[in-house]
């Protein structure tokens, strides 16, 4: 079975390290020439939360001299067009594009390459590059930390399918999700909540937590995508096994105070992450908030429902990637 990671940056060198450590055969692919060298000749040095070097099979996107079976896509969504227009020519006929990224990717992957060929995969961990070679993890190292949730997209190749899930296994848990889209909206909540007000204040998600001003935002930001979803008739499923919206839906003052003492809790093992929307920008790059924030404000004016927390994140991420603003707890006085 030929299989990729395409995108191998954090937290795409972390899940490679973690399959090829279990034995598995993968290639790691990135535009990144000193990260590809350095993986080749070090090995992937994964730090953090555990520690380990495994040796890895990396190369650059023109050094691919093979189909895949599976591609795990792992770039960022705003490439999508012209990286699946690439991918598809290293795609077996019946090889399929596994879609590891943050918002709805799947429909514009499955535009250029079909539904069949698509199956949908989200990650409820976080990961840093520190340069050429290494990665840190964020996330606590437990499988029940570490997990995955994937679901089919179309008529998928089951043989392939269960081969993914064979594949993320060897990091953490993995949940077959029927429902795949309230899937992607349960990890949408929290990224629209949490990555979204990351980039603004250039926080941590443990720091946005602990502050109460910031929780509030959060928690308002997540009863806005639960709102969204529900005039969408999208059940929006569990994550990690917990029951977001039950636990952080609101209606009354009662209700939200004891959701508000929720989000420490349920942050807990996370608390140290930061947005990679915060890593794209001190790295110069655009940031993926249209792909987030942006994708439950689109969905608020289809339906009907107001989203003014995720307009205003939108808002203060384009002034910063302008340059009128600079990451900054300040910011979080502007909503």
């Amino acid at each position: 079975m030929n299989v990729a990671i395409y995108g191998a940056g954090g937290m795409g060198t972390i899940l490679g390290a973690y399959i090829t450590k279990a034995g598995y055969d993968i290639d790691l692919i990135n535009r990144n020439k000193d990260h590809v060298s350095m993986l080749n000749k070090e090995g992937a040095k994964i730090i953090g939360k555990i520690e380990f070097i495994q040796k890895v099979k990396a190369l650059l996107p023109d050094e691919i001299n093979k189909k895949y079976d599976i591609i795990l896509l792992m770039t960022k969504q705003r490439y999508n067009k012209e990286v699946v227009e690439f991918l598809e020519l290293y795609l077996k006929e019946d090889g399929v594009i596994c879609t590891m990224q943050n918002g709805l990717p799947e429909l514009s992957v499955s535009e250029i390459i079909g539904k069949d060929k698509t199956i949908g995969c989200t990650m409820s961990w976080g990961a840093t590059f520190h340069g050429n070679g290494v990665s840190e993890l964020t996330s606590e190292a437990t499988r029940d930390t570490l997990t995955f949730s994937i679901g089919k997209y179309g008529n998928n190749d089951d043989k392939l399918f269960n081969y993914i899930v064979e594949l993320l296994n060897t990091m953490g848990d993995v949940k077959i999700e029927k429902n795949f889209i309230g899937a992607r909206w349960a990890k949408l909540l929290v990224n629209a909540a949490f990555s979204g007000l990351s980039v603004i204040s250039n926080a941590t998600f443990g720091e946005i937590c602990n502050n109460r001003k910031s929780r509030i935002l959060a928690l308002k930001a997540i009863k806005e995508c639960i709102d969204v979803a529900d005039a969408a008739n999208i059940v929006i499923e569990t994550l990690q096994g917990k029951d977001v919206v039950k636990l952080l839906n609101y209606k009354t003052w009662f209700k939200k105070q004891i959701a508000l003492m929720i989000i420490p809790i349920a942050m807990k093992k996370h608390k140290q992450i930061k947005s990679s929307m915060l890593r794209d920008l001190e790295r110069g790059r655009k940031t993926e908030v249209y792909a987030i924030n942006g994708i439950v404000c689109d969905y608020g004016k289809k339906y009907n429902v107001q989203t003014p927390i995720n307009d205003k994140i939108v808002s203060i991420v384009e002034r910063i990637e302008t340059g009128e603003l600079l990451p900054s707890w300040d910011n979080i006085k502007l909503i």
